[in-house]
């Protein structure tokens, strides 16, 4: 394993040291668990995984409707 230098705000530290003693865990060891955690999302198509996200709601109708809407609203305005 290698080690790393990584500059970080007081402010951080305190919160990184605080979590860490609540949690039973070394400041490295949360930072280890965040690189894990972020790392499979970091490569990920964001287009990709937001795909889907308001297939569930009955309120949104078809996308290029709304936009009409919204244009055909902001024209009249005008």
């Amino acid at each position: 394993m290698a080690r790393i230098l990584a500059d970080l705000p007081d402010e951080d530290i305190k919160w990184l040291d605080a979590l860490a003693a609540e949690q039973g865990k070394s400041r490295a060891q949360l930072l280890r668990d965040a690189v894990a955690a972020y790392r499979p999302k970091a490569g990920a198509d964001w287009i990709a995984r937001g795909a889907g996200y308001w297939t569930d709601r009955t309120d949104i109708s078809d996308g290029v409707e709304y936009q009409q809407a919204m244009r055909e609203d902001r024209m009249e305005r005008n």
